[in-house]
């Protein structure tokens, strides 16, 4: 299963004492991030927003320095269960290699974020061991959070396995290419998998199930990811892989196209091993929360799939 030992960080259930980190982007407006941490609390969740409180720099939430040493701060810290992202956006690339890993091994934590925080999932994966959930962050998501999605988020975050990843509706996944295969479930943002590809920070992926989305991506761009997974020899060396939503991906209007289904047809028809489409993951509220560096079954028969994580990531409380 994964190549590594997996260094699981303790469940969560509400009334655990979470922080809130601001890594990457700060919130688009006061409000949301004030809205999201009420949500929280409104949970029985013990909320410290000590590092929350980000001013922004641009795009980023405050400059590299005071980004990287407001999470080492938490990371080190032994009374903090888990660690929610304000925001994605951007800016974990340019602090990857000043995060603290020993003390993320010393002391596992779960992450719960996406998009840009595929950045730091990937590099704790590699450098650490330590899985996260792929989940609803503290400003887009949680102010208007559906009661299915949390239930889907609650069960990864106690730690439920067996499992079968459905959407938060019941919506189940296609077939697009046969097989069966055991493997590690890792992925996210696809753009951020590939800014990763000959650096240190992102598990090897022979033999992995890989997930991936995107958002704003044109069809173009897309087809250029997925060419250079397939030029690093990573695309053959699968095991499978699952297409989540490629939102706002319309072609350029006027201008000849192909359509985002037709490049994720091209790649996946590229994998030795079974790949599906369909899952509800992406840059909407309403998603399903995948656990990074899971073992899990991928199952393709025809025009039905199965993806089954088979462990926690986890260590249940008594």
């Amino acid at each position: 299963m994964p190549p590594f030992r997996l260094r699981k960080p303790p469940s969560l259930t509400p009334g655990s004492r979470i922080a809130v980190a601001a890594p990457a982007s700060a919130a688009l407006a006061p409000a949301d991030a004030r809205a999201g941490l009420d949500a929280l609390r409104a949970r029985g969740l013990d909320v410290d927003e000590s590092r929350a409180r980000a001013r922004p720099n641009g795009y980023l939430a405050g400059d590299d320095d005071t980004r990287a040493k407001e999470l080492n701060a938490l990371l080190v810290r032994d009374d903090v269960d888990a660690i929610f992202c304000l925001r994605g956006g951007y800016g974990l690339l340019r602090i990857l290699d000043r995060i603290d890993y020993e003390a993320v091994r010393r002391n596992p934590r779960l992450i719960v974020g996406y998009s840009d925080i595929t950045a730091l999932h990937l590099a704790m994966l590699a450098c650490a061991g330590v899985p996260g959930l792929a989940g609803p962050m503290v400003a887009p998501d949680w102010p208007r959070l559906d009661d299915e999605t949390e239930t889907q988020f609650w069960a990864a975050a106690r730690g439920d396995a067996p499992v079968q990843v459905l959407g938060p509706g019941g919506e189940k996944l296609y077939g697009m290419r046969d097989g069966l295969h055991e493997g590690t479930l890792i992925g996210g943002n696809l753009s951020l998998i590939c800014s990763l590809v000959g650096t240190p920070y992102l598990p090897d992926l022979a033999g992995a199930i890989l997930f991936v989305e995107d958002v704003g991506e044109p069809p173009y761009r897309v087809d250029g990811l997925f060419a250079r997974l397939r030029l690093a020899g990573i695309l053959e060396r699968l095991g499978g892989l699952v297409f989540g939503a490629f939102t706002a991906s319309d072609p350029p209007p006027g201008r000849p196209s192909l359509f985002i289904d037709d490049v994720l047809s091209h790649y996946a028809a590229m994998v030795n091993g079974p790949v599906a489409g369909g899952l509800v993951f992406g840059h909407f509220p309403r998603k399903s929360t995948i656990p990074v560096g899971a073992p899990a079954r991928l199952d393709v028969s025809g025009g039905w799939a199965e993806l089954t994580v088979l462990e926690s990531i986890v260590e249940q409380r008594s």
